[in-house]
């Protein structure tokens, strides 16, 4: 299948595709009249009046399907005229009905003909509506604002150069030497890095609690695992031992409670490390001499600093366009985004406001804090996608099908799933339009990135193309030797594609 073939404008959830936009007409639209209002810069009025004769269809249509639930005298199933509907119908509930059939499609009209970007969905308001007359009514939504973009090519930046320090290189010997350990029993007590065979218990007000109970545990000594005051009560004991100590319980019904627990000592035991030498680098490596893994050491170090570069690089090109561009926020949609932070924060604590409040402080937080944390962040991220969505129509970036593909196989490897399996979740939790917008706006921080200037502490130009692709944003690769399971996921992603564009162009066409 040819991925080069098939290109794809972003799809979004709370925007009208402007493709779509310019390349459907109605035959209606000439009748429909439709007026808007800025009301601030992110949010507009549509005004729309719809000719009762546009409607007719509809009534039609609806006159056509309760005649075929009618049944008079004289007339067969579903041949009842209109007329004689007509008299002995209630006309206000047909209308009622009618008229909440045909605004929204209305609706989706009069937002292609004033050529806005809605995002979220629309206040609509029928104001007049009357069997036989002019339906009107006015939709206020929240619209993308107008952004005056600077001139990418002179966008510049700096970020950290790399450096590999000899501690670095030796902390990841130090690693790997400790993969190739072996344990070793000793009389001693125990010191931060052996490992000991631990058991527990615990209580609190002088109540056992059963499920703090555990025996034979492992737990490397210094690891900061388990409980607070753990290593520090291990530490000095010898196998057979044991201490009690005052702690905060994590988990379970007694969680946040003060408890007194027992820690005794089974079994204490080092770990004795292989000596960094040729024989080693042979044990644990491809390489032959302990040189030559060192060598390569350096070269994992550094790479592994390439990616926190190019995270960086990403970072301050956000940071620096978001700086120098003013983007108007649409109140409703940050608000939104807070409240569902908020919402994900406290359903865990049964939604109880005073739970969460108390976890905060146990934080070193205060609600507060948390609060205008929340916004600030909700802010930035709504104005970062608002930027890229703008810079993207400018750029006229477009997501091709190998761009979808490579991040559903990379979705899917990070949820532990087959990727025509998460493609059908996100099918069914109409997640592939946010997938998509999510995608294109990838494709256009790194078409920024490649345009910028960037250069390192040390004054040497970054080359940005290993982490970013390609020079040119629109230029797709190919893969001569994908397998059937990429195939399959493509035709998958293919066939979603077409299903989305066939239902919006339905939606739009009625």
């Amino acid at each position: 299948m040819g991925a080069e073939g098939r290109r794809f404008k972003s799809c979004h959830p709370d925007r009208t595709n402007d493709t779509r936009r310019r390349r459907h007409r109605y035959a209606r639209s000439n009748a429909v009249k439709s007026t808007v209002e800025k009301l601030s810069p992110t949010r507009v009025r549509i005004n729309v009046e719809v000719p009762f004769t546009e409607l007719q269809p509809d009534f039609d249509q609806a006159f056509k399907e309760l005649a075929k639930t009618i049944r008079m005298p004289g007339f067969r199933p579903g041949k009842v005229p209109v007329k004689l509907l007509e008299s002995r119908i209630d006309k206000q509930a047909m209308l009622d009905q009618v008229v909440g059939e045909a605004v929204p499609a209305r609706y989706s009209e009069a937002v292609a003909s004033a050529d806005v970007q809605p995002l979220g969905q629309p206040e609509i308001e029928v104001t007049s509506k009357e069997y036989g007359g002019d339906l009107t009514f006015t939709a206020e939504v929240d619209v993308r604002p107008e952004i005056d973009l600077p001139d990418l090519s002179t966008l510049a930046f700096t970020v950290d150069a790399i450096e590999v320090s000899d501690d670095e290189v030796d902390a990841e010997l130090q690693n790997l030497r400790a993969r190739f350990g072996t344990l070793t029993g000793v009389e001693r007590a125990a010191e931060d890095g052996d490992f000991v065979s631990i058991d527990l218990s615990a209580t609190v007000d002088g109540e056992d609690v059963p499920e703090a109970k555990t025996e034979g545990l492992s737990h490397e000594v210094g690891s900061g695992q388990l409980i607070e005051g753990l290593d520090d009560a291990i530490k000095g004991l010898k196998a057979g031992e044991r201490k009690v100590f005052t702690t905060k319980l994590v988990a379970g019904e007694h969680a946040d409670d003060d408890a007194e627990v027992t820690v005794a000592v089974v079994s204490v035991k080092e770990r004795e490390l292989p000596e960094p030498d040729d024989e080693f680098a042979q044990l644990a490596s491809e390489f032959d001499t302990i040189d030559e893994l060192k060598e390569s050491l350096v070269d994992q170090v550094r790479q592994t600093k390439r990616v926190g570069q190019a995270e960086q690089i990403r970072d301050k090109a956000l940071e620096t366009l978001l700086e120098q561009v003013e983007v108007a926020l649409p109140e409703a949609i940050v608000q939104a985004q807070v409240d569902d932070t908020i919402h994900n924060a406290i359903h865990g604590l049964d939604h109880d406001e005073a739970k969460f409040e108390e976890a905060l402080v146990a934080e070193g937080s205060t609600r507060e804090e948390f609060d205008a944390d929340n916004r600030s962040n909700a802010e930035k991220a709504i104005k970062t996608q608002l930027l890229m969505d703008a810079i993207a129509d400018q750029l006229d970036i477009q997501v091709g099908q190998n761009d979808l593909t490579e991040r559903l196989v990379l979705m899917s490897r990070q949820y532990g799933i087959e990727p025509q399996q998460l493609l059908q979740v996100l099918q069914q939790n109409n997640q592939l339009p946010t997938m998509f917008a999510d995608v294109r706006r990838g494709l256009t921080i790194a078409a920024v990135v490649h345009g910028a200037t960037v250069t390192d502490s040390e004054g040497n130009d970054v080359d940005t193309t290993e982490f970013f692709g390609p020079s040119t944003p629109l230029e797709a690769a190919t893969d001569e030797g994908e397998d059937a399971e990429d195939d399959h996921v493509e035709e998958a992603i293919e066939e979603a594609i077409e299903e989305i564009d066939d239902e919006a162009e339905a939606a739009e066409a009625k």
